[in-house]
């Protein structure tokens, strides 16, 4: 693997950062982490502490189900120890009222139990009522990428990151597994919202946390720099309404629908406005994906309006 030092012009978050990150975001109806000390391999749910035909099956039945599981661990130094009870958050409610559930799993086999056909469906009361052991929670958490055994970028952009939050954030920032984009480290998931974010540092990251409490988007996350969609909507879709969060400053994750195909799309806000919008899937100059790849056309989304909004 290539192992690029932070600022070499060679790793691909270098290279790609001056590119836009709208309708990046990794598609999922919803999101489990679960948390797993020690050391992550490429695949992190196989190749880690945790047992791994566990990973798989979580793995298995979370994509069956139109979802995500993701390791996470706490910032700081990797105990290479193993244990039996985890940190386990559960996020749902992505195209609604987004919420968070969060709990210590006992035994490890507890993980196979969540119902994920009722995780997909929206609401958290049938999970509640499957899994004792899990409560709401009302803090959200900010989980950033550093699965270096994916690609080194994560790790070394990331963890800094990570760790300048955890002394003052306790319990709310966690280091994660792939999420997908290394392209765009340091990158995260805030919970439950499922905005996934492009370049972090921690003065953002800390401003996230805080919207995130009141259940809104931070403002300096609605930019074609920081803001790569919300995990519930299509690419296309994801940009169309990142270009409306950005153009008009609307931080609620649940005003906003959008009707239509790429070509012709209509955000839609509970107050009546409108916006008719193109959102074109486009391929630049090659850059490799992730460090260590070989370069393709780099594809990235421009949003036009093309009618008038009211």
């Amino acid at each position: 693997m290539n192992r690029p030092m932070k600022d070499n012009a060679t790793a691909c978050s270098t290279q790609w950062d001056a590119l836009p990150a709208w309708g990046t975001a990794t598609q999922t109806r919803f999101w489990v982490a679960v948390e797993q000390s020690g050391p992550w391999g490429r695949d992190a749910l196989t190749e880690s502490h945790l047992d791994p035909d566990l990973g798989a099956r979580l793995g298995a039945a979370a994509s069956e189900a139109g979802g995500r599981v993701l390791l996470i661990r706490a910032p700081g130094r990797h105990a290479d120890a193993s244990f039996q009870s985890r940190r386990v958050f559960v996020a749902g409610g992505l195209a609604g009222r987004p919420w968070l559930l969060t709990g210590v799993a006992l035994d490890p086999a507890a993980l196979a139990d969540l119902p994920w056909g009722d995780l997909a469906a929206g609401g958290p009361d049938a999970v509640l009522a499957a899994c004792g052991w899990l409560k709401p929670s009302h803090a959200p958490v900010l989980l950033v990428c550093a699965n270096s055994r994916r690609d080194v970028c994560c790790a070394l952009k990331g963890r800094p990151v990570a760790l300048a939050l955890a002394a003052e954030r306790p319990g709310q920032v966690w280091e994660c597994s792939h999420t997908g984009g290394h392209r765009f480290a340091p990158t995260g998931i805030v919970l439950p919202l499922g905005q996934m974010l492009a370049r972090l540092d921690a003065d953002l990251a800390t401003h996230v946390l805080d919207a995130a409490a009141s259940g809104a988007f931070a403002v300096g996350t609605l930019s074609e720099r920081h803001d790569r969609g919300v995990s519930h909507l299509p690419p296309a879709h994801q940009a169309a309404v990142s270009w409306v969060r950005a153009h008009e400053g609307e931080t609620d994750p649940a005003v906003l629908t959008v009707l239509g195909g790429a070509d012709a799309l209509t955000v839609q806000h509970v107050d009546g406005r409108t916006w008719d919008l193109a959102a074109t899937r486009q391929e630049g100059a090659a850059l490799p994906e992730s460090c260590g790849k070989a370069a393709k056309p780099a594809v990235t989304w421009t949003v036009t309006p093309t009618g008038v909004t009211g």
